[in-house]
C-alpha cells in the first residue's frame, strides 16, 4: 500500500483570493478529487460503492498542513494513497506540490468511516478492500527524485 497515485490539476481563478492566493479550503476539495481519482484508478467509484454495495465512504477526520502557498494558474500535482485499511475504515495521505519548482505545498491525511445508507458503520466490502490493498503499477517518474516530495 506504498504506492502514490498522481492527479494534475491546475488552479483555477475561483479558487484564489484577490492577491492570487489559493484559499486553504481548496486542499480538502482537490484531496477528494486525488482520492476519487486514486478509487477509479483501482477499478471502481464512489457512485458504484454507493449504488451496488450499499457501502459509502464517510469523512471522519481530515487533516492539511501548509507549507507554501499556491498561485492562479499553477500546475499542481495531487499524490494519494492508501495508508490503512481496517475493517470499516480508510485511511488516506496526500502531497501536494508544484512540480515546476518541486515545491510541496501541503501534506493531509482523511479518515473515511464505511456505512451503509442508514448512517450504520459497517465492514468495507472485500472487493474493494483488495482494490485499495493492490499496488498501481509503475509509471515513468515524472520528475526527478530529489524534486518529488516524499
Amino acid at each position: 500500500m506504498d504506492g502514490w497515485h498522481e492527479t494534475e490539476i491546475r488552479v483555477r481563478y475561483a479558487e484564489t483570493d484577490k492577491m492570487g492566493i489559493v484559499h486553504h479550503s481548496n486542499y480538502l476539495i482537490w484531496f477528494e478529487a486525488g482520492r476519487s481519482d486514486l478509487c477509479r484508478a483501482r477499478g471502481f467509484s464512489y457512485k458504484e460503492m454507493e449504488e451496488n454495495d450499499n457501502a459509502l465512504m464517510v469523512v471522519a477526520e481530515t487533516y492539511c498542513r501548509y507549507k507554501s502557498p499556491a498561485f492562479y494558474e499553477d500546475i499542481l500535482m495531487i499524490r494519494t494513497r492508501v495508508a490503512e485499511i481496517r475493517s470499516r475504515s480508510i485511511r488516506f495521505v496526500y502531497e501536494i506540490f508544484r512540480p515546476s519548482d518541486g515545491t510541496l505545498l501541503a501534506e493531509g491525511e482523511t479518515l473515511h468511516l464505511v456505512t451503509d445508507q442508514n448512517k450504520k458503520v459497517r465492514q468495507i466490502p472485500e472487493t474493494y478492500r483488495e482494490r485499495l490493498a493492490a499496488e498501481e503499477p509503475e509509471k515513468a517518474e515524472a520528475f526527478p527524485a530529489n524534486q518529488a516530495p516524499h
